[in-house]
């Protein structure tokens, strides 16, 4: 589920290290120190992310992390006593303080959570499954509240976390009001259709919902169903506020869960005044700023958790990651084009109109006036689809703007935020020094923010970042999840800046000093013994090559030197010992690693690069090093391969190596001066030595296969040089084939073993055309047309042609499943049966600058289409095909061919018409069936054209049908026929909701997804007047769905067939874990 998200628990070991022998390292626990940023991370033991993520942020929250600290282990309890009968140890705190403390001040890069877990009563299979973050938030809660029953902590959570909000219903005759308060520790906000957070609360908190009309609310008052409003409001606001992000949603059409990734906006400082019951107080009292995102990544089944978190108390070191100054020219350009984008934001624009004009107020109309005069475009045509009513903008940015209490008038917040957002009259009432505090206040709370410091904390990865880079997870796959806001007036004293010591109880700050020197005197040890290692040098000249591996000379211990060497040194300073240690040692040398097996030893990859250390390329402890020259050369090996399966000496002027694919298929072979190296062999590789000399380096080696079935045809092989044209190149091949004649050319073979775009250029060499060694063409019956023309093929097309009625079924099933294939004989007509008749008539070349029109005249020319007399090109309906089907229909006779994208394989079937017809670009053209009363059959289809560019809904065509048939449109039903699947879709007349709050129609296009309807689609019809029978499927359809079964019986038994007999393997399928809940045992406390 996860991938390979957690793999920073092997990160202590080098990736060579799996079958080898073991390192002198003496404690593989020993974690690593922590990096530049000075802040730990927290190891992921499987699937725990979601709780990192969450145990970073309540880390990050001082006033949390203070208040767990300050619960002494006189209420708590003693770890050591654990274990003891009748203690009673608050566990769950007491390693929470001790995560804490090692997260602080340990000198390590990743803390470990699994004491902490193993308090919470999870086993492994736990600690292996992710669950929500969210859940996790109110579960870790209430076990924290529980667990500190009877401390001086137990009110921790509802102190820090808790706020109430109340919904009231008011009737609207006797002004009752119905009330009732709710206690949250987090707002859940909806993200579907949503712009970002704070319309999210406008809708929950401003917006009201009415009972009215067949909706009404039954007053307790009254005693009556009345009239009423329903609203909600925040009636207390917690320090911090924690708001869940509903990303995952259920789609009920395809009854399987999705994710919301579309963009969904949230601010770094938010005024929830107008969201709150109670206005009256400070701006200030209002204001949030936010100190943590959640983000996840992946989908609704699995994924991977990380956060953003501002370091409020600056503890870690975040370094700024570059300045304007270092940036280079692509950079530079971002930055131009960002600022581009921020001349065109819409905050910017209308605080440089209020900043322009002298007065303090501008009224909000003459506000949208001065806009359309600066831009030259209203508000309404260029933001309101995305930000909605000038009005509604200006409130939603209120730490920008004040607008009066009848919203007519605006200004800017002068006050950088915290401002009262009530009318004039009220900010006058401040007297001068009260705003002069509250100015300096929001100065200093401002250059604090935006000198603040964020981190990426990913597991036991932490990175500092750019605020910026919170806007990234707007939307997408990777997106914000959960957020956390800390009350702005919150101000941090000046002695815990930078202090992570700071209230951490004296027993933890002895137990973490003790240990970081510990850890220091055992990293010390490590290093003196993982310094040096001993590497077995295997020297080539005592070595011989015997049945595929090398085998030794003389005894292992006279063919092996052992050298001891500092890992942290070059390999060039390796290869330098190595030269002193070998004193007759004469031209290059190459180190290879090595492996020894019984059956020999095993040479791998060489070891490249002087200044790599030998610990970064992968050297361990033990490890096995070939010593040779590196030159062994190809056309040395072939030599090798005939002396030892003494071979004919005559091959050795007339033979090559060809590597053997995994297909058994003999690839190209490999140059004469190529070394194993160049020519990619590795370790196991097949070569085939075969008759024939190998391409020199200008010539290219090619496969071919004639003909236009690619799957039977044989491939041949042919070497031609490299600056041969391609009509050269054709003539060669031609000659190899035995095959006469100019009515050829070639096509290049793509990946996917298909025939790909015909090669045009003849006088161009294969060089030029990007032709290399391996490539397959494709020698295919046909002249090319002039360049700029198209040779078309023509077949004769009616539809629903009448077939003979047969009775016996074995004669339906092999009529159905006939297959519509290439004429054998171009020469005289030849008819394909199925549900259309398709009948070969000819070819015809034309220019693509030609209209359609003139495609249809040209075809009018045919021999085998005068005779039937068509009078007009408009007489003519023209499609092209795809797999011998009709596919596209091609309207506008004024339209030329290059436009309708006709590539040079294009075939096309033409339709008679019994009346002159001119299609629009709005006209569907649907093939329309009425069912037979009675009967699984329908009769013989009408062709309909139905104008869309009004609507294109199911209760528009319901209503065409119905007016074509002079039928009631409550008494007929219709379906979409699909005959790929033998199946008919029933088109019902959809129910356009109307949402209260967006008052905005769902999308119900029949083009769009599930129907999407086009050109030539079979619509059938039934009658309900005189047939009350809704199957629309006929004996045909139960035929070719068995027909269809049997085919997928007969693929998946000779599948199974080839792998069993192939490979004798089993395919292991994955499945998916099934959900559990997650749940934290905690002890009784009293």
């Amino acid at each position: 589920m996860f991938g390979d998200l957690f793999d920073e628990d092997f990160s202590i070991l080098s990736s060579n290290q799996c079958g080898k022998p073991k390192s002198k390292r003496k404690d593989p626990e020993l974690p690593n120190p922590r990096e530049n940023t000075n802040l730990s991370g927290i190891k992921n033991q499987g699937g725990t992310c979601y709780l990192n993520s969450l145990l970073q942020t309540l880390l990050f929250t001082p006033e949390f992390r203070e208040a767990l600290f300050s619960i002494g282990p006189e209420e708590l309890g003693s770890l050591e006593d654990t274990h003891k009968p009748e203690s009673k140890v608050r566990v769950i705190p007491l390693q929470l303080q001790r995560l804490f403390a090692q997260l602080l001040l340990l000198d390590q890069h990743a803390a470990s959570t699994a004491d902490l877990t193993d308090s919470f009563g999870w086993n492994g299979n736990e600690e292996m499954r992710q669950h929500d973050v969210q859940e996790l938030n109110r579960i870790l809660f209430s076990a924290l509240e529980t667990s500190l029953v009877g401390t001086s902590g137990h009110n921790l959570i509802n102190q820090l976390y808790h706020g109430t909000l109340v919904n009231q219903i008011v009737c609207k005759e006797c002004k009752n009001v119905s009330e009732r308060q709710e206690d949250f520790l987090d707002l859940t906000v909806a993200v579907k259709d949503v712009s970002g957070l704070e319309e999210a609360l406008w809708n929950m908190y401003v917006e009201e919902e009415h009972f009215e009309r067949e909706n009404l609310y039954r007053c307790g008052a009254c005693n009556k169903l009345v009239e009423a409003i329903k609203s909600a409001k925040l009636r207390k606001l917690p320090p911090f506020l924690t708001v869940s992000l509903l990303r995952f949603n259920f789609d009920f059409e395809k009854c399987e869960r999705y994710k919301e990734t579309r963009c969904y906006t949230f601010p770094i400082q938010i005024n929830l005044k107008p969201f709150c019951e109670q206005t009256q107080l400070d701006d200030l009292e209002y204001m949030y700023e936010l100190f943590s995102v959640i983000i996840h990544k992946g989908g609704c089944y699995g994924g991977h958790y990380h956060v953003y978190i501002r370091d409020i108390d600056e503890l870690g070191n975040w370094q700024v990651l570059e300045e304007d100054g270092s940036l280079n020219d692509e950079d530079k350009d971002l930055k131009e084009t960002e600022n581009d984008k921020e001349k065109d934001n819409p905050l910017t624009i209308l605080k440089n109109i209020l900043l322009e004009v002298e007065s303090t107020e501008m009224a909000v109309d003459c506000l949208a006036q001065k806009f359309w005069e600066k831009k030259s475009v209203s508000w309404n045509k260029k933001y309101r689809k995305q930000y909605g009513p000038i009005r509604k903008y200006l409130q939603n940015n209120s730490q920008d703007f004040l607008l009066s209490s009848d919203g007519s008038k605006v200004r800017l917040n002068d006050q950088s935020h915290y401002l009262s957002f009530g009318s004039q009259s009220q900010s006058h009432l401040r007297n001068e020094d009260e705003k002069m505090s509250l100015g300096k206040a929001s100065t200093n709370l401002k250059e604090h923010f935006s000198e603040s410091h964020w981190f990426d904390l990913n597991d036991s990865k932490v990175q500092p970042i750019r605020e910026r880079e919170i806007q990234k997870q707007f939307q997408g796959n990777e997106s914000a999840y959960m957020l956390f806001y800390r009350k702005s007036q919150m101000m941090r004293p000046s002695e815990a800046r930078g202090n992570p010591r700071y209230r951490v109880p004296s027993h933890l700050l002895n137990e973490m000093d003790t240990a970081n020197i510990k850890l220091q005197k055992k990293r010390e040890e490590c290093d003196l013994a993982d310094n040096n290692i001993d590497l077995h040098l295997h020297i080539c000249s005592h070595y011989k090559f015997c049945n595929g591996a090398l085998h030794p000379l003389h005894s292992q211990k006279e063919s092996v030197l052992d050298l001891t060497f500092d890992k942290r040194k070059t390999l060039g300073e390796l290869q330098q010992a190595v030269f002193q240690l070998l004193e007759f040692w004469e031209g290059d040398l190459v180190l290879s690693l090595a492996k020894s097996f019984p059956a020999g030893l095993h040479i791998y990859q060489i070891l490249e690069g002087d200044d790599s250390t030998l610990s970064s390329t992968g050297l361990f402890d033990g490890a096995d090093i070939f010593v040779w020259n590196g030159k062994e050369m190809m056309s040395d090996i072939r030599i090798k391969a005939i002396e030892e399966m003494q071979l004919d000496k005559e091959l050795v002027n007339n033979s090559c190596l060809r590597p053997i694919g995994k297909n058994g298929k003999l690839l190209c072979p490999v140059p004469e001066d190529y070394t194993v190296k160049e020519a990619e062999l590795k370790m196991g590789s097949l070569l085939g030595l075969c008759s024939g000399k190998a391409p020199t380096a200008t010539q290219l080696f090619l496969y071919f296969i004639v003909g236009h079935d690619l799957q039977c045809s044989p491939e041949k092989e042919i070497v031609v040089e490299e600056t041969a044209t391609v009509k050269e190149c054709l003539n060669l091949i031609l000659k190899k084939s035995d095959l006469t004649g100019d009515d050829w050319h070639l096509r290049k073979i793509d990946w996917c073993y298909e025939a790909g775009e015909p090669l045009n250029e003849e006088n161009a060499t294969l060089k030029e055309l990007s032709i290399c060694n391996g490539d397959i063409l494709n020698v295919a019956e046909g002249k090319l047309p002039p360049k700029g023309f198209l040779k078309v093929p023509v077949w004769w097309y009616r539809p629903f042609s009448q077939v003979k009625h047969i009775n016996n079924i074995q004669d339906q099933v092999n009529c159905i499943s006939k297959k519509v294939g290439p004429s054998a004989s171009r020469d005289l007509p030849t008819f394909l049966q199925s549900e259309v008749d398709l009948c070969y008539v000819g070819d015809i070349e034309i220019s693509g600058e030609a209209f359609l029109e003139d495609l249809k005249i040209q075809v009018m020319t045919l021999p085998s289409i005068q005779e039937f007399s068509i009078p007009l090109p408009e007489f003519l309906r023209v499609w092209t095909m795809e797999k011998k089907q009709p596919c596209k229909l091609l309207r506008s006779n004024k339209e030329k061919l290059h436009k309708l994208k006709l590539g040079s394989r294009v075939e096309i079937c033409i339709e008679p018409l019994f009346k002159e017809e001119n299609l629009g670009p709005k006209d569907l053209l649907l093939r329309v069936l009425m069912s037979v009363p009675g009967e699984r059959d329908y009769y013989h289809p009408v062709d309909l054209i139905w104008d869309i560019s009004k609507e294109c809904t199911a209760s528009a065509l319901r209503g065409k049908i119905a007016a074509y048939y002079s039928l009631p449109v409550e008494k007929i039903e219709i379906a979409k026929y699909s005959p790929g699947k033998f199946e008919w879709m029933p088109i019902s007349s959809w129910t356009q909701q109307m949402s209260k709050k967006k008052k905005k129609k769902k999308s119900d296009s029949l083009q769009s997804s599930p129907y999407s309807l086009k050109d030539g689609d079979i619509i059938g019809v039934k009658n309900l007047l005189i047939d009350d029978n809704t199957d629309f499927s006929t004996i045909k359809d139960d035929i070719g769905k068995q027909m269809q079964k049997q085919l997928t019986i007969e693929k998946t038994r000779q599948r199974e067939s080839v792998q069993n007999d192939c490979f004798h393997e089993k395919k292991v399928t994955k499945h998916r874990k099934p959900e559990a809940a997650l749940s934290i045992s905690v002890g009784v406390f009293s």
